[in-house]
């Protein structure tokens, strides 16, 4: 996932201050990911859940990415991609649903774990934020191939 973010950032980086900005908020996302996850550079005791505190930042970042994309971003894209043609505007329809879909899960995510207490036995955690990072994983492909259909319609 890191390394599709550092490809996007390559591709589009500069072309727009709102994607810059989704962007930059995507690696925080992931950065907060990694670490509740206890991926690398960051340890994680075996059997050690993270604290609430970091859950609960995770969360946020995750509401306010899902939020940015979905009320600030898509609708700008996908008018700009009806402005590119027919083509360009069906794959933006089409790409939008499936983008959505992965809110739900997303969702629940937030629902069950931003407010959990640190008593509350997290025994599906590690589960579910597996699940999440796929995805995750999947919206950002979604998303990525939404902004190169805008961009690669804009020359011509």
């Amino acid at each position: 996932m890191l390394s599709r973010l550092e490809q996007a950032q390559q591709k589009w980086g500069g072309s727009h201050s709102v994607i810059d900005a989704w962007l930059a908020e995507r690696q925080e996302l992931l950065l907060l990911y990694c670490k509740i996850a206890g991926f690398s550079p960051y340890d994680k005791n075996e059997q050690a859940l993270p604290e609430q505190v970091q859950i609960q930042s995770f969360c946020q970042i995750l509401m306010d990415y899902l939020s940015a994309g979905h009320f600030e971003i898509y609708d700008n894209i996908v008018e700009a991609c009806k402005e590119k043609g027919p083509e360009s505007a069906q794959l933006a329809q089409a790409l939008y649903p499936k983008i959505a879909d992965t809110t739900d899960l997303a969702l629940d995510f937030n629902d069950k774990y931003a407010e959990a207490s640190q008593e509350s036995p997290l025994v599906e955690f590690d589960s579910d934020l597996s699940k999440l990072g796929e995805t995750l994983e999947l919206r950002f492909e979604l998303e990525d191939e939404l902004i190169d259909n805008l961009y690669a319609n804009y020359s011509r």
